[in-house]
């Protein structure tokens, strides 16, 4: 699959200077991780990992959500809000506070980056099915935890790397920048080199591959629901 012109993912490139040895380089976690990022698999025995970890929202990716989602989060019936208001007329709900003023629920965001078996930053027919690789490992892992969110009653959505716009909430035209997200959640390089902004991941350089999926739940819920997956061998990460 061709990526949209206007997609942040699809141009998404890093420059990595020739260094002796592994490239390896220190990241200072911002004191929005939750989770540190761990290389997951969607189903036991796969070799199709993703790096992935759990954040609150700082201000300024608070402010790139709501230009993305708007209040359409909002929207989304809390199943254990609903049945904690059991009182209120289902007919007279007003689903857009229906989540309003518990504690518990928290925006979060959860990206994710695979390591590319080729180095992005290049042009052909190969690396056009690497990326049709990637996007589909991240689709699938993206579907199935949002489908669990969403199954226990908690807002989530998963953004599509083919055009920066979320696959599950309707009527959002604004695409999300996923280099800026990785750089404001990961602390992760990146850099402009004409109209691309390039991003560079500290072990991988230009083989990564990020997409990020955002939820409104507990953390604990989140945290736990990642921590689910199956770990993958740390010796792909070694941050």
């Amino acid at each position: 699959r061709r990526f949209h012109e206007n997609n942040h993912t699809s141009r998404i490139r890093t420059h990595v200077r020739p260094t002796s040895g592994k490239m390896q380089v220190a990241v200072a976690r911002p004191s929005s991780t939750l989770l540190e990022p761990k290389l997951l698999c969607r189903e036991e025995d796969s070799n199709d990992s993703l790096e992935c970890s759990v954040h609150t929202l700082p201000k300024p990716l608070l402010r790139e959500f709501r230009h993305v989602f708007a209040d359409k989060y909002l929207e989304f019936s809390n199943l254990a809000e609903q049945q904690s208001s059991s009182a209120q007329d289902d007919d007279a709900m007003d689903v857009t506070n229906l989540n309003e003023g518990s504690d518990q629920l928290e925006l979060l965001a959860i990206p994710t980056n695979q390591r590319a078996r080729k180095d992005l930053v290049a042009v052909g027919d190969d690396i056009e099915q690497e990326k049709d690789r990637l996007l589909n490992v991240f689709m699938e892992f993206g579907r199935d935890l949002c489908d669990k969110l969403r199954a226990k009653g908690f807002w989530a959505d998963f953004i599509d790397p083919c055009s920066g716009l979320p696959m599950l909430t309707l009527n959002c035209n604004k695409v999300y920048s996923e280099v800026d997200g990785m750089e404001t959640l990961l602390n992760y390089r990146a850099y402009s080199a004409g109209f691309c902004k390039i991003l560079v991941h500290p072990k991988w350089g230009s083989s990564v591959y990020p997409a990020t999926i955002f939820a409104r739940a507990p953390v604990d819920v989140v945290k736990d629901l990642v921590k689910s997956y199956p770990c993958a061998s740390d010796d792909e990460m070694d941050l």
